[in-house]
């Protein structure tokens, strides 16, 4: 994936964009000198990108948290350091957005200055094992929600379909359709597909765009 300044992760709950958000910015960090992450997730407080901070400081990179983190009340300012998000433009940041339409209003603050810039991918992370995202309609349906809430349009998709523990190659086999029918129905195209590092080698010749990802130390459930 050839990444922009800014890359944005958004997708409904349980579709694992914390974890990918950790490894993008550890994959990101091998190409470029100044790395952040930055969470806006406010919804959901136990799978939280913090939970590799010793992993960020080790490789360099920078973690930006938000003061607000883990409640979905209205929010009347942003601290100051969510800022460099916008501000450093020598610095190249993975953005954990949050989930679901509440999650993206914390990255309303910052739309404008992001949309001005214009170097940026705003990627839907997508699930088609979870309940409230089945199919393509039900995606897309959450996908514009998010988009209202947050000022900014998706520019790609990332499939992210499994069962945690129980998903096999199989299981990300079958997804392959799921995430075809997104792409042809939110007219946006699919970046890649992200699989826990165990199932690569079976899969990388299977499916292209394939990332593989290392789950966070403190995970508790594998669907995050």
């Amino acid at each position: 994936m050839e990444y922009k300044r800014l890359t944005l992760l958004c997708g409904h709950y349980g579709s694992g964009k914390t974890n990918i958000a950790v490894n993008m910015a550890l994959d990101l960090r091998r190409r470029c000198e100044r790395v952040a992450v930055a969470d806006l997730d406010i919804v959901n407080p136990y799978f939280r990108t913090k939970d590799s901070s010793d992993d960020f400081s080790h490789a360099g990179i920078r973690l930006i948290c938000s003061e607000f983190a883990n409640s979905n009340l209205d929010i009347p300012a942003m601290p100051q350091d969510l800022y460099a998000i916008t501000d450093d433009k020598s610095l190249h940041v993975i953005i954990d957005v949050g989930g679901d339409d509440r999650g993206a209003y914390a990255l309303g603050r910052i739309a404008p200055d992001v949309i001005k810039e214009n170097d940026y991918e705003m990627l839907m992370v997508i699930n088609g094992y979870r309940p409230l995202t089945p199919d393509a309609p039900s995606t897309v349906e959450v996908m514009r929600e998010i988009e209202a809430a947050c000022g900014i349009r998706f520019t790609g998709l990332i499939n992210n379909s499994n069962l945690g523990a129980d998903t096999t190659e199989q299981t990300v086999l079958d997804s392959v359709g799921y995430a075809k029918s997104v792409e042809k129905a939110a007219g946006i195209p699919l970046v890649m597909t992200a699989v826990k590092e165990s199932l690569y080698p079976g899969l990388r010749d299977k499916i292209p765009d394939l990332f593989p990802l290392r789950l966070q130390k403190n995970i508790i459930s594998e669907n995050n």
